[in-house]
């Protein structure tokens, strides 16, 4: 998978506004925009949004539907017209372009909104998550972290090793 040319990394706090605009670190906007303006806005987990380049998220997910296609072609998939049709579902709801406004402000999409669980005037956590920016909300992202810090020393020496 083709990532950014660096790590994104950081963990920063945000206001969302009345407009629900969020400003997305200038560290993190730069490598995310390096490939152009257009980004990918992805519903994650409940209470994360992740905001990829268009370029690298259009191909994984062009990858992924080709390959599923192609096993539809050859009836690989019969039987799981349920699956496909979930994973049809969660397609179309699942991700939306955007760009970044000026001092790269982000507008929260409706339906994305509600996703990650945010009013207006509340706080979230803009986080580096190496190959894409996530968005979390202070709760979600706390029980995250409870859940997968233990792991942290094993996964890096996997990944390095």
């Amino acid at each position: 998978m083709a990532g950014p040319a660096e790590f994104l990394l950081g963990e920063f706090r945000r206001s969302v506004d009345e407009r629900f605009r969020l400003s997305v670190p200038q560290s993190l906007v730069e490598e995310l925009t390096a490939a152009g303006a257009e980004l990918f806005l992805a519903k994650e987990r409940p209470g994360c949004l992740s905001l990829w380049s268009a370029a690298q998220w259009q191909e994984k997910l062009d990858a992924g539907v080709q390959l599923v296609q192609s096993k539809i072609r050859a009836g690989k998939l019969q039987g799981k017209v349920a699956e496909v049709q979930q994973l049809g579902r969660l397609l179309s709801t699942r991700h939306k372009t955007v760009e970044l406004a000026g001092r790269g402000r982000l507008l929260l999409p409706e339906g994305f909104r509600e996703f990650l669980g945010v009013e207006p005037g509340g706080d979230v956590l803009v986080v580096g998550a190496a190959v894409c920016v996530e968005i979390w909300r202070p709760d979600a992202w706390t029980a995250c972290l409870e859940e997968q810090i233990p792991a942290f020393r094993q996964l890096l020496d996997e990944l390095s090793g």
